[in-house]
């Protein structure tokens, strides 16, 4: 009876929101023509359309971690529990240092490949015959490859600066540890007046393989990251069966002394196990 209870009041809940966004789109949408001075006020999508829309919109702004909330209200209405409610709030910084810690991972990424353009871009221009100063600027240009330390290092190229120095700092940037290369390169050809475009090359060959050796990593770990992603399904699929065979897990779990504990303990071993599995991936990565 409970339960049916808190099903009645999230649907209800549900379609109230669900009202009063269709209902505020269409009233700011009406006003607006009004205001513009007439024409023809149509009805607009329908009702479940703009509440996709608005789900897509408010999920890009909140991010990802705080579906993590919205999980545990729905697993709470369900269970008549405000247990669900603080595990999903205890789980959104988890999610959100996950989410930041894979941008940051990609960003990083993003950031090789970009000093990789870099320096063959930077090898061909030298090649063409243009002045190393001028060639760099035109490869910056192009690649991207410097970042945030761009305008430092043109600036140097530009007006017979310190450009080995410029590009040292730039490889402080995650991911732009090329970078160390291409400075070295820059500094021995300034000074000793040997060839930069065959040092370039060896720098670009370098970093391509470097980089071939990580998706190769990468690939081997798909394994590894795939049981990581089981095991954080499994509890989730044993709720489902057990909803199906007729159970109440959810009753089970929230409302009773063996069932909580039965929960706390399948957490911790569920911790356990996904850091361990990170831990492995990561490690390898390291390596």
């Amino acid at each position: 009876m409970m339960g049916e209870t808190s099903m009645g009041a999230a649907l209800v809940c549900l379609g109230a929101w669900v009202w009063l966004l269709g209902g505020r789109h269409h009233g700011m949408r009406r006003a607006r023509l009004m205001l513009a001075g007439g024409g023809v006020v149509t009805t607009g999508p329908p009702v479940w359309e703009r509440f996709r829309a608005e789900l897509r919109r408010r999920s890009g702004r909140w991010g990802a971690e705080w579906w993590a909330l919205v999980a545990g209200l729905g697993i709470a209405l369900l269970g008549a529990s405000v247990i669900p409610v603080v595990a999903g709030a205890a789980g959104v910084p988890v999610v959100r240092r996950m989410r930041q810690a894979r941008q940051a991972r990609r960003a990083r990424e993003r950031r090789a490949d970009a000093v990789i353009d870099l320096c063959g871009g930077l090898a061909g221009e030298v090649r063409a015959g243009r002045q190393p100063g001028e060639a760099l600027l035109r490869a910056a240009r192009d690649s991207g490859g410097l970042g945030e330390a761009q305008a430092a290092v043109v600036a140097a190229a530009r007006f017979g600066g310190d450009v080995s120095g410029a590009l040292a700092v730039a490889a402080r940037q995650p991911g732009a540890e090329g970078l160390l290369g291409l400075a070295a390169c820059w500094r021995v050809a300034v000074d000793r007046g040997a060839g930069l475009a065959t040092g370039l090359d060896r720098l670009d060959a370098a970093l391509r393989a470097e980089r071939d050796q990580r998706s190769d990593v990468s690939a081997q770990l798909a394994g590894a990251r795939a049981t990581a992603v089981l095991l954080a399904a499994l509890p989730g699929l044993g709720l489902l069966l057990g909803t199906a065979m007729g159970a109440d897990p959810l009753r089970v779990l929230l409302h009773s002394g063996a069932g909580l504990g039965c929960l706390t303990a399948g957490a911790v071993f569920e911790t356990a196990g996904l850091w361990w599995a990170m831990r492995i991936v990561r490690g390898a990565e390291a390596v």
